[in-house]
């Protein structure tokens, strides 16, 4: 099977900013774009990108997860990194109409169509290290994807890693330069102590890993890092946390330490997961600090993390009720 996201439709929706007003959006061919050699991008980073997912529910029907708030998101993002700014219904109407164009190969559970919107600058100006882009391109990609977990879901491997993701005011911005940040310590990490991710804890304090949130799970209490600029504001983390409320769960968002994040774990019955748009919501099983592995509970994927990936699971594909109006069918 081919790896997840490396699949794409032949087709997608994009749109261009000429400096004055955004052009219609039009649906066009996937396998290439024309930039000039000097676009802004490829010197300076202008760019940003969501992730979401669009589900075939047993009528037959598609719906579009929480849509609305990726776009708020790409839409922060956008303005964060100073690229021309988009109204919100351009950007909804460009990923509908895209998945809308290509409805029928829309996977059936637990398969969905990945949606990939993303947002670059185009200007050809190598003397504009601190100038933003004048020119943008907006276009909506397509990704069938299979089941994250196919082979079942395995407990994850973190390092604990002393460093931050990427720069403190970049972190709620989902852009391609806070991932390349990561990438370098996320493969030592693998090389040297077969560690799946890095959690990154800067100056002890736990914040996310290279690609999800983190989530400790301690009986009835989720505890992870309130909401600030130094780190990414998950949908899904939102989606797990308010369905954690809806099931009577105490949902503590605040400071967590390397300290009190060893010592929770090693208590029976103790949970860790990472969530994310790929994986949902991922079991961590082994924590693994200056050179000691610490096991998380039992170590294996727990009945609290199943319970409320299962719940998220059965919204998007129909399920169960969609009480919060997070689906959009189309």
């Amino acid at each position: 099977m081919a790896a997840f996201g490396s699949v794409f439709m032949p087709e997608m929706a994009m749109a261009q900013f000429d400096g004055n007003a955004w052009g219609p959006s039009a649906i066009v061919p996937a396998n290439s774009i024309s930039l000039h050699p000097g676009a802004h991008v490829l010197h300076y980073a202008s760019t940003c990108f969501e992730g979401l997912k669009a589900f075939r529910h047993e009528d037959g029907t598609i719906a579009i997860f929480r849509m609305d708030k990726n776009i708020a998101r790409m839409l922060q993002s956008s303005e964060l990194l100073s690229l021309p700014k988009f109204e919100p219904a351009l950007l909804s109407q460009m990923i509908v109409d895209a998945v809308r164009h290509f409805a029928a190969d829309v996977p059936t559970p637990p398969g969905s169509m990945y949606i990939r919107p993303t947002h670059i600058g185009t200007e050809p100006a190598i003397g504009k290290a601190a100038t933003p882009t004048l020119t943008s391109m907006l276009y909506v990609l397509l990704s069938p994807v299979g089941d994250y977990f196919a082979g079942g879901s395995r407990a994850l491997r973190l390092l604990l890693e002393d460093n931050a993701r990427c720069a403190p005011h970049m972190g709620m911005i989902k852009s391609g330069g806070n991932y390349a940040s990561a990438l370098q310590p996320t493969m030592q990490a693998k090389a040297k102590h077969q560690a799946d991710q890095v959690l990154f804890c800067p100056h002890g304090d736990v914040q996310e890993t290279g690609a999800a949130n983190f989530l400790l799970i301690d009986g009835n209490e989720i505890i992870t890092k309130a909401l600030d600029a130094s780190f990414l504001h998950g949908v899904t983390r939102d989606s797990i946390l308010t369905l954690a409320r809806d099931l009577g769960m105490t949902v503590s968002e605040r400071d967590l330490t390397v300290d009190e994040l060893l010592e929770r774990a090693a208590k029976p019955g103790t949970e860790a997961a990472l969530s994310g748009t790929a994986a949902v919501l991922a079991p961590v099983g082994t924590l693994i600090h200056r050179g000691t592995e610490y096991k998380i509970g039992s170590g294996e994927p727990g009945p609290t993390t199943t319970r409320l990936r299962q719940a998220l699971n059965d919204i998007q594909w129909g399920k169960a009720e969609d009480k919060h109006g997070w689906l959009t069918k189309i």
